[in-house]
């Protein structure tokens, strides 16, 4: 580096440490940061220098951190300290333009969603092994079969009332983000498990409220409660690190779309306001449809 950008570069690390009061460890940050994309321009070009670089040398240097395997925040978080850098720079009339400022980043890619596979459910509920008599042994076979049969998310399962349990009709209403308020069909299994449960709840607890699901004193469940029920109960059928509810809701929709359902009818019964937020599950089915392909066609 030479003597002008190296004070060019101290400058900007010192403002961020004095003017901006920034950690020591984000202050080394910024300057790994600047200091391998310098790295990678003189690679290019010895004469190139920070004044002298365009956007184009930016664009090719986060395509060779994606080529090399960097995920987009990665290089996103890289793209913001050069952008960081070159404003600092211009203002202080350092430089005569910001190369960065118009560079765009690559999109976050969404995580594919993790799911428990239909037949690790079917070992689960139906699995006469797995459960017995209790009020704790019902309650958390039914919290599981709830989440894997409507989709619920954790707090619209916490929130259910007996009274929002319609057997005559065979559905539940649902109260989602911003209380907004859905109603999901319940299928017959899921209706006879629900009966069951809470005739064993009525002759177990005294109940407090109106809640569906309580604990041991009647009060209605807490989440950390029900986060522990479906995190015991999915570790004994699945390898998955993740074993939330969120994984049942994902389990429940990437079943749904299995099965051909509609992506418009599984959006409605998630409560997702928009089409595109149950898209994410089209890719779940078509990396399925992919191995379906590989084992199946004679020249994959």
């Amino acid at each position: 580096m030479d003597s002008s950008a190296f004070m060019m570069v101290e400058q900007f690390l010192n403002y961020l440490s004095h003017e901006r009061n920034k950690s020591p460890l984000t202050v080394r940050g910024y300057a790994d940061d600047l200091r391998a994309f310098e790295a990678y321009f003189k690679t290019l070009d010895n004469h190139l220098s920070w004044e002298s670089v365009d956007s184009d040398i930016i664009r090719n240097w986060m395509e060779s951190m994606m080529d090399k395997g960097n995920i987009a925040t990665s290089v996103n978080r890289r793209l913001s300290a050069l952008r960081s850098f070159y404003r600092f720079a211009l203002q202080r009339n350092l430089v005569n333009a910001d190369p960065a400022h118009a560079v765009r980043g690559p999109k976050r890619g969404r995580p594919i969603p993790q799911f428990v596979r239909e037949n690790e459910m079917d070992r689960l509920l139906d699995g006469s092994e797995m459960w017995d008599d209790s009020f704790e042994s019902v309650r958390a076979r039914t919290v599981i079969m709830t989440f894997y049969e409507t989709g619920v998310r954790l707090a619209e399962l916490v929130g259910l009332d007996d009274a929002d349990v319609n057997f005559l009709e065979s559905q539940i209403k649902v109260t989602g983000k911003r209380d907004k308020q859905r109603i999901v069909p319940i299928g017959r299994e899921l209706a006879e498990e629900l009966r069951h449960y809470i005739a064993v709840r009525d002759r177990s607890v005294e109940k407090t409220d109106g809640a569906l699901f309580v604990g041991s004193r009647g009060a209605r469940i807490a989440r950390t409660a029900v986060r522990g029920i479906v995190c015991d109960g999915l570790s004994k059928v699945t390898t998955l690190k993740k074993r939330s509810p969120h994984v049942l809701r994902h389990t429940f929709a990437t079943a749904m779309l299995n099965n051909e359902a509609g992506l418009e009818s599984v959006r409605r019964l998630l409560g997702h306001e928009s089409l595109e937020t149950t898209e994410i599950y089209t890719h779940t089915t078509f990396e399925q449809l992919k191995q379906v392909y590989k084992h199946a066609h004679p020249r994959a």
